[in-house]
């Protein structure tokens, strides 16, 4: 149940997450705000065990090759990810991005000899539909533009796939190492791979303290989301870890409701379809066919 819990805690932040980087970029580019959350969650966590746990920080000395392939699978996700918006849309990429979890899922039950039971499959399977549902005007509009289904889509796969690669060595790399301590090198290495890319001017500019405050909040939801992701590596099964974060996407749209009804104008904000809830409702419960039948069998 506790890597349930932390699972769900990555996929909360994350759904979260959505909302903050489209405030954020009015005031930094895709490129210069990933840096910045890489660069702050670095410092958070070399700050934090230079104190309690120095002996974490010897992990700079001698990175284990592993380590440095999980960063550069994890840089090329956010590479593919911004590329992917920029070529095809938000729509699409939010879509096609969700085959990261669906392929961690299928490495759990082929490399990690997960078990597939009925009621898992069943579960996995609600979800998927449930998915589809959730998402069916977006993917008819994709349809409808065959413009998007080009360089675009192909991006957002590679994000998708580097994802899934940085999932699964994160899950090997758990066994062995602190999931903090493993951050340490998957956080730090893209800080080098990013910085041609950045824009420094625009941290001379003189913005409200509530936009610093904004981006102090998306580093440390990188080191809170993937810490809680790396330890529910460490305690549960990667199959049932892909199920709880493809619901992040609605916990995204929850929020905008909430946003919404509040009339909350930071962004334009589209009305959710009646579809969009079924399809919602439908996740949810595949989530617990699959996660709860599952602790219940084992039980």
């Amino acid at each position: 149940m506790k890597g349930i819990l932390l699972a769900t805690t990555t996929a909360v932040l994350w759904g979260m997450l959505a909302i903050a980087l489209k405030v954020a970029l009015n005031y930094f580019d895709s490129y210069t705000i990933v840096w910045f959350r890489f660069l702050l969650a670095t410092l958070i966590l070399i700050g934090y065990y230079a104190f309690k746990k120095p002996q974490l920080l010897k992990v700079y000395k001698k990175p284990p090759l592993l380590m440095m392939l999980g960063a550069v699978l994890l840089a090329g996700n956010y590479i593919g990810y911004m590329q992917g918006i920029h070529y095809a849309g938000p729509a699409a990429t939010q879509i096609i991005i969700q085959t990261g979890p669906v392929m961690l899922g299928i490495l759990g039950f082929t490399i990690f000899k997960e078990k597939l039971t009925l009621g898992r499959a069943i579960g996995f399977g609600v979800a998927t539909i449930g998915f589809l549902v959730f998402y069916y005007n977006q993917i008819n509009e994709l349809m409808a533009q065959k413009d998007a289904i080009n360089s675009g889509i192909l991006w957002t796969l590679g994000a998708a796939s580097s994802w899934a690669g940085y999932a699964f060595v994160n899950k090997k790399l758990v066994q062995k190492y602190h999931p903090q301590q493993i951050n340490l090198i998957i956080f730090g290495l893209p800080i080098l791979l990013f910085l041609p890319t950045v824009s420094f001017e625009s941290f001379t500019y003189s913005y409200d303290w509530w936009v610093w405050l904004l981006m102090f909040a998306l580093g440390l939801n990188t080191v809170v989301a993937y810490g809680t992701l790396s330890a529910a590596f460490k305690h549960t099964e990667a199959i049932k870890i892909s199920i709880v974060i493809i619901m992040n996407p609605i916990i995204t749209f929850v929020l905008l409701e909430v946003l919404l009804a509040l009339n909350v104008n930071w962004f334009p904000i589209n009305k959710v379809s009646t579809m969009a809830y079924i399809g919602a409702l439908l996740v949810l419960i595949g989530t617990v066919l699959a996660i709860g039948l599952a602790q219940k069998k084992k039980a």
